[in-house]
């Protein structure tokens, strides 16, 4: 990283306005994209490292990757912790706005680099920050203790040194080696991080800086691009953005960055109160009938961060009536038209929701359900319930309505389940409690290329008088989440199958619905029930998943649709795949569940069996759930004596596998839970003998004495 800090420096002294905005501009357009500082550096160490280790067949370094290391050997970073402080005390002054922007993108590239966060994590350096974002209107410039009038100079002077530091390395190096480093090595290749400072510089910025070692220290990962713009971060994408919005938006992202990368900086932001502010600047802005301002995303973004990392923020924002705010602002971004209390209207020719308006809802939803998921076992006071079940309606739009962008509308959807899974399952009902349209139902396929169809209508899906418009969009979003079954299967798939399940047991005309489709009559029986690329299947094959808690999920929602009732539950799932539930809530021995842990009552009707179930009924193997081929009985042809003796050998086996510890012999007991037998072990030695006799083929082992 060549950046001439000390000519920036040179310019502020002189008030050359535009030689610092014309040097921090190439900065800016140079990493822009960069999320890795000194990658060059390190990697032509880590290569001159492995030639070494080549030829001396021998490590006798340590990693290059170390902090110690990498703090001694990288003079970037120096550059770039002085470059930080420089800019935040020169964003204090009275610049003009195009250059404080300028300033301010530097601040949010160098903002990335976790280890170059000390000047920026000082209480006067986030409320400068906040001040600049519009979050607090106080006037920082004479609060500032951290740094003298003299900085400038100090660093000036700690910048020679570390050059003479530098020059005299690269001379020595020379003498010894014989040969010359390249221009840009020599930039970064020198170990003079301990002298980037005389003392008296050092101990006064050891007072005035963070403890860095609450810094994390790893690099940052480069994240999905913000689509939001359409430029590079270094170009003039926001030239048309003039005055005090632009600078909030720049500000923004460099604390959304601090928060993000320093637990410092989160603490600190809790102990200055700047939720108040931006809690205070939301409800400005949801109280407004014009359009938000282009820095709204960034306010939710900083808020969504604050309320993830830290627990009181949390708790502080939700006592502070975020809901209220939040689900208003969801509103206006969602242009939301009421047609009754609980009801909006859902007009066909809309048209998509916009890119923008679309991360703005997510990142509101993201936010809110910080706030609420401990509220989903609760019982919600009057006003609580009535706000909730307003967001719900709200949340209704957010299933049905599509995005520009498939992608978009997958991620509105997921985000929005997640969300309905943390409320109050008695607010849920809204979903449910809108009138049936009129309209004769069709087929589509629940994905591309998928067998399963669920039936679609001009008007509503229904059952029992009830629309389950909703309920079928959240079949179809967990249709497409069980087909995809890349990485974070957990995180995408838990939820949906929490709140479905949770609603069939809530409401028996979701259950009803739902079965209908997951579940339906049993018709073919020569396949296992987790073999093809239905939705039962897929739940099932999840029933003996690697991950307790999906598994656990999905086998759940098939037990529940099941009305948890046992021989149902076998009977659709086989035994080898349900022993895992049914282990757990203690009824392998085949008893009746006594009631969910809900204490959910459901209807006594039958399960009806198809003619098809009823004609294999007989043949079907409970363990595998399917008509197995006919097998050859292993007894044929033996004696009764036979017969008592082979279960013998059998039981001798099993005794002498308990005794080495190979297996463990289990049974059932009264209350259906697994429970290990007694009395396996203790054999006495005749009896060991007699066993390894009948194990050998001789029944009597008095005839081997013969």
């Amino acid at each position: 990283m060549d950046v001439d800090v000390e000519g920036i420096i040179r310019c502020i002294m002189r008030g050359d306005e535009t030689g610092v905005q014309t040097q921090l501009q190439d900065f800016n357009k140079e990493y822009a994209q960069c999320f890795f500082f000194d990658t060059q550096e390190r990697d032509r160490r880590k290569q001159r490292e492995l030639e070494e280790f080549r030829q001396n067949k021998v490590r006798d370094y340590v990693d290059s990757d170390s902090e110690c290391e990498f703090s001694q050997e990288d003079r970037g970073l120096v550059l770039r912790q002085n470059l930080a402080a420089v800019l935040v005390r020169f964003i204090r002054t009275d610049a003009k706005s195009r250059l404080l922007r300028v300033c301010l993108r530097s601040l949010r590239i160098l903002s990335r680099d976790k280890q170059a966060l000390g000047p920026l994590v000082t209480d006067s350096a986030l409320l400068t920050l906040a001040r600049l974002a519009g979050l607090t209107r106080g006037d920082t410039t004479e609060e500032d203790n951290d740094l003298d009038s003299d900085l400038y100079e100090d660093i000036i002077a700690s910048l020679a040194e570390v050059k003479a530091t530098r020059d005299g390395d690269d001379e020595e190096e020379g003498d010894v080696d014989g040969s010359d480093l390249d221009g840009e090595g020599s930039v970064t290749d020198t170990d003079a991080k301990s002298d980037v400072s005389n003392d008296e510089e050092h101990d006064r910025r050891r007072r005035s800086s963070v403890n860095r070692e609450e810094v994390h220290s790893r690099a940052l990962e480069r994240g999905r691009k913000d689509r939001r713009d359409s430029k590079m971060d270094g170009e003039e994408e926001e030239e048309e953005e003039v005055g005090e919005e632009a600078q909030r938006k720049e500000a923004m992202k460099v604390l959304c960055n601090l928060v993000y990368n320093s637990t410092l900086a989160q603490e600190r932001l809790s102990v200055l109160r700047l939720l108040c502010g931006l809690i205070e600047r939301l409800s400005n802005s949801a109280n407004r009938s014009s359009p938000p301002p282009s820095g709204q995303f960034y306010e939710l973004r900083l808020m969504f961060l604050m309320t993830a990392l830290r627990p009181e923020l949390r708790l502080q924002l939700q006592q502070e009536g975020g809901v209220s705010i939040l689900t208003e602002i969801l509103e206006h971004c969602l242009e939301v038209q009421w047609r009754d209390q609980y009801e909006v209207v859902l007009d066909p020719t809309a048209p998509p929701i916009s890119l923008e308006a679309s991360q703005r809802a997510v990142e509101i939803l993201k936010v809110l359900f910080n706030i609420t998921y401990s509220t989903h076992r609760q019982e919600p006071e009057e006003d609580d319930a009535a706000l909730y079940r307003h967001l719900v309606a709200i949340l209704r739009l957010c299933l049905v309505r599509s995005c520009m962008l498939t992608d978009d509308t997958d991620e509105l959807q997921g985000h929005t389940v997640n969300l309905l899974s943390a409320l109050p399952l008695q607010c849920l009902d809204v979903l449910l409690s809108l009138p049936v349209a009129p309209g004769s139902q069709q087929t589509l396929p629940v994905a591309p290329g998928s067998q399963q169809t669920l039936p679609v209508a001009p008007g509503s899906q229904q059952t029992l008088r009830v629309n389950m418009d909703c309920v079928h969009t959240l079949l179809l979003f967990m249709e497409r989440r069980l087909e995809d079954s890349g990485d974070k299967m957990k995180e995408r798939l838990t939820p949906i199958l929490n709140l479905l399940t949770e609603s069939c047991r809530a409401h028996r005309e979701t259950r009803h619905y739902i079965r209908k489709h997951i579940l339906p009559p049993l018709r073919d029986l020569s396949h296992r029930p987790e073999e093809g690329s239905s939705m039962k299947s897929r739940l099932v094959r999840l029933m003996t998943h690697l991950d307790t808690d999906l598994k656990h999920c999905a086998a759940d929602l098939l037990f529940v649709l099941c009305k948890e009732n046992v021989r149902r539950f076998v009977k659709y799932t086989g035994y080898g795949n349900a022993a895992g539930l049914l282990a757990t809530r203690g009824l392998l021995g085949g008893q009746s569940s006594r009631g969910s842990s809900s204490g959910t009552q459901y209807s006594s009707d039958s399960d009806s069996d198809t003619e098809e179930y009823r004609q294999v009924k007989g043949r079907v193997n409970p363990v595998t759930g399917r008509v197995e081929e006919v097998q050859p009985d292993p007894l044929q042809g033996m004696t009764e004596e036979e017969k008592e003796q082979e279960a013998r050998r059998l039981v001798m086996l099993f005794n002498k596998l308990s005794r080495g510890n190979i297996i463990q012999p289990m049974r059932v007991d009264s209350e259906g839970r697994l429970v290990m037998m007694t009395g396996l072990r203790g054999t006495s030695l005749v009896e060991e003998e007699e066993e390894e006799s009948v194990l050998r083929g001789n029944p009597d082992p008095e005839e081997e004495l013969d």
